[in-house]
């Protein structure tokens, strides 16, 4: 599992690569709740084009990292999951919450009502 994290404004975004499952969910959640407490963070993106896999666990992940921002104010979105891991969200309703967008362009325009 590979982490990559960009950030600019109250935007950050996180690539992630590889599974996100029991091992890994842990390390993932860990990882990107440092970052959002460590900036100002109103605007999560989380690329799961990387993503091969994903088990409750890492629905879990999302789902927390959403609840928090949410209660600040903030919101996520997820760009461009592989079929699989796409089915696997929606069958677990996940887009009623979070947006899932083709691309980060629609994400922010989605999540901020800017163009970016």
């Amino acid at each position: 599992m590979i982490l990559e994290f960009n950030s600019a404004r109250e935007i950050l975004l996180v690539r992630i690569k590889g599974e996100m499952d029991m091992a890994t969910a842990g390390q993932i959640r860990q990882s990107i709740d440092n970052r959002l407490q460590q900036e100002k963070i109103r605007y999560l993106l989380l690329d799961l084009s990387g993503v091969t896999f994903i088990d409750s666990s890492g629905i879990g992940v999302i789902l927390g990292r959403y609840r928090n921002l949410n209660r600040t104010g903030g919101k996520a979105a997820i760009i461009k999951p592989q079929v699989v891991v796409k089915r696997v969200l929606e069958t677990a309703g996940l887009q009623k919450l979070i947006p899932i967008c083709d691309n980060e362009g629609e994400c922010l325009r989605l999540l901020t009502g800017a163009n970016h």
